[in-house]
């Protein structure tokens, strides 16, 4: 990253009101990878990735799974938390930067598999992606364009880490989450929300080959170019930054102060980023849901995953306020105070 990048100023907060959530569903595959397991078999430092990143362990997707497996049992599940049948949904938008394949798409794999009439719709923004894929749907609902969207995010990270790199593969693991949107009362919604990118970061976080910039070639690979790329340092002290203003920001459209918020759910990236983010705004760390320790980074997956498990938890009820966060490669991210 050039020294003289120069960041442009962050869009305007907009609002998008009269929307709710029916339901939420997430899954993470079965096969755990604890930090033991990461020290047996590559001889990383466990106590070095407790201390740098907070993650305990994460889940990695079985050899016969791809993202829209994950993405498929989401999707069940939120549909049965919502007690809604696939007939039901109108639109789906899907959020994913490993897909299945370049194409068809992800979202059009997941449509058929459920039976779903109406658009599939997939968006790429990396670890802000299911921000950018919630936004959209809520903005086919409020204008009428859809009358329940089923939003989902999932990654297979697993499977562009480079095992060798100890500064991205423990950080990462595999999973997926859904939430159904559909109309609800004036007053319920996205009260504020920030929604940006900055490409000038766009080398901080990559995989450089196998689009059609760099082909795959022996070559290539046996560079390991094939694998994410990540300058953590700067990658850091960014996330923190864009966390820590667009909550600011959206918290200060919305005419609210950060202890009107009943939750915050970031982004799971990394311990470190999200306390240092919540510290700067005096957010007290019992607001602040978690399960970074069991899962990683899960990109996509993130957001929604932390929702359900908070919703499952009785973190957040009907009425309240949380707080949504993503941010990632792009540099990309998305930001909400949503009224549940």
């Amino acid at each position: 990253m050039s020294e003289e990048r120069i960041p442009l100023p962050r869009p305007r907060c907009r609002s998008l009101m009269g929307v709710r959530v029916l339901g939420t569903g997430s899954y993470v595959p079965d096969s755990i990878v604890s930090n033991d397991h990461l020290h047996q078999r590559f001889g990383f430092d466990s106590e070095w990735i407790v201390k740098r990143t907070g993650i305990l362990e994460r889940r990695h997707a079985l050899p016969h799974q791809a993202t829209s497996d994950l993405c498929h049992e989401a999707a069940l599940r939120c549909l049965e938390n919502a007690g809604v049948t696939p007939a039901d949904v109108d639109l789906i938008v899907l959020a994913t930067f490993t897909p299945d394949m370049s194409f068809p798409s992800t979202a059009c794999l997941l449509q058929d598999r459920l039976k779903i009439s109406g658009a599939a719709i997939e968006v790429q923004a990396a670890c802000a992606g299911f921000m950018y894929a919630l936004i959209t749907g809520a903005a086919y609902v409020a204008s009428g364009a859809s009358s329940t969207a089923l939003i989902v995010g999932g990654d297979c990270n697993s499977r562009i880490l480079n095992p060798r790199d100890i500064k991205t593969y423990p950080l990462f693991g595999d999973g997926a989450g859904a939430l159904l949107l559909t109309r609800g009362r004036p007053d319920q919604g996205l009260l504020s929300f920030s929604l940006g990118s900055d490409g000038s970061g766009g080398d901080m976080l990559s995989r450089p080959a196998c689009g059609s910039r760099l082909p795959p070639t022996p070559e290539l690979l046996a560079k390991g170019m094939h694998y994410m790329h990540m300058d953590g340092r700067a990658v850091f002290r960014w996330a923190v930054a864009i966390l820590s203003d667009t909550i600011s920001d959206v918290l200060h459209a919305s005419n609210l102060r950060p202890q009107d918020i009943d939750l915050y759910i970031p982004h799971q990236a990394n311990i470190r980023i999200i306390n240092a983010a919540i510290d700067v705004l005096h957010i007290p760390r019992s607001k602040v849901y978690n399960n970074l320790d069991r899962y990683g980074n899960t990109s996509a997956g993130s957001v929604p995953l932390a929702l359900d498990e908070a919703i499952a938890e009785g973190r957040l009820k009907p009425g309240q306020l949380a707080v949504l966060s993503g941010f990632g490669a792009g540099l990309a991210w998305g930001t909400t105070v949503m009224r549940w």
